[in-house]
């Protein structure tokens, strides 16, 4: 089945579009506080279609990334009860939470930097960080760097491969997407 060909040609015209890069921004913020969606979705496709513009796209991504992460660390320090239930004991985010909580107290300011440049999942470790009371400085700084870092690496990259890139994407975009719901589920099964 060719589903994820047809969603790749969408959100490789929604990249063209004029507001474009207003969506992006709204992803980044929402990501890094309460949307389950990367910005790199909408980054590495912005990119491909226009290259001239990828490091601009990249900055505007982590800026707003790094500001959704002080609204996550916000909703941390005032609103904790109102996400209290994700956290507590079966809640969505409580392993992943109480992990963060342990990174914290370890490795500081570089548990923000991983989570900023990983695939784990940015807005606990941000709300994590408010309830903690972690010092504002350090975590911004970790969040500019870390969230700069990976967003600039998905602009060089696309940047990098070009029309062969999108290309090869376009030709193999259901095997990856196959494999990576595959893998999700995967590691689903094996965590529980």
């Amino acid at each position: 089945m060719r589903i994820f060909s047809a969603l790749y040609g969408k959100v490789m015209s929604w990249s063209q579009h004029r507001h474009a890069p207003w969506y992006l921004a709204g992803v980044s913020f929402a990501e890094s506080s309460f949307f389950p969606v990367p910005p790199d979705v909408l980054l590495a496709p912005m990119s491909l279609a226009n290259p001239k513009r990828a490091w601009w796209l990249a900055a505007l991504t982590t800026a707003a990334s790094v500001v959704g992460g002080l609204a996550g660390y916000a909703i941390g320090v005032f609103a904790f009860d109102l996400i209290q239930p994700l956290v507590a004991e079966g809640g969505r985010y409580h392993v992943a939470f109480w992990q963060a909580r342990d990174w914290f107290a370890e490795w500081g300011a570089w548990a923000v930097f991983v989570a900023g440049f990983s695939p784990i999942p940015y807005k606990v470790f941000t709300i994590a960080a408010g309830v903690l009371s972690m010092a504002l400085l350090p975590f911004t700084v970790a969040s500019i760097i870390g969230r700069g870092g990976r967003f600039f690496l998905v602009a060089a990259l696309m940047v990098w491969g070009g029309a062969r890139m999108e290309a090869t994407l376009r030709t193999y975009v259901d095997r990856i997407g196959w494999v990576m719901l595959l893998l999700i589920a995967a590691v689903v099964v094996w965590s529980r």
